[in-house]
């Protein structure tokens, strides 16, 4: 019961930090919070990481899905021998589905972290992004623990 109540709350986060970009970033501009280093700004991504597949959205929409449904189905295989596996799968769950909100809802979707030095940037992103990569570096940590302390044990 407790991961639907972490997704729940990853989306709630994302969404409204996905709000208050809309109403707040996109009529005014950018924000300079670290000045050359970090920003504030409303970004439509039409496409996935780093923009890859732009415009394809019913494809991006597809694999949102099918990516949920394969990590539902394989939960306890992927995630119950885990410690942290209740965080990771919310984490997942709710990166990805907040992402998904954005391209059901509004056909792309709202990014406004921007990391940058100089004139090199880091793509923009969101709370579902970052979500999505904590889960995802939680899981292979945790899946590299497991595995070494297994192989301690035989």
């Amino acid at each position: 019961m407790r991961v639907p109540l972490l997704a729940a709350l990853v989306i709630g986060v994302d969404q409204l930090t996905k709000y208050w970009a809309v109403t707040r970033l996109r009529p005014t501009g950018p924000v300079s919070v670290i000045p050359g280093y970090f920003d504030l700004c409303y970004v439509e991504n039409q496409g996935a990481a780093w923009g890859m597949f732009a415009g394809h959205q019913v494809f991006l929409i597809a694999f949102s899905l099918m990516t949920l449904v394969f990590l539902l189905w394989k939960r306890r295989q992927l995630f119950q021998p885990l410690w942290g596996s209740t965080l990771t799968m919310a984490l997942l769950f709710g990166g990805i589905t907040g992402n998904l909100i954005d391209r059901i809802r509004v056909n792309y979707v709202i990014d406004f972290l921007d990391f940058h030095w100089k004139a090199a940037h880091f793509p923009a992103f969101n709370v579902a992004d970052a979500s999505i990569c904590c889960g995802v570096f939680l899981f292979i940590a945790t899946q590299w623990h497991h595995e070494r302390k297994q192989a301690v044990t035989r």
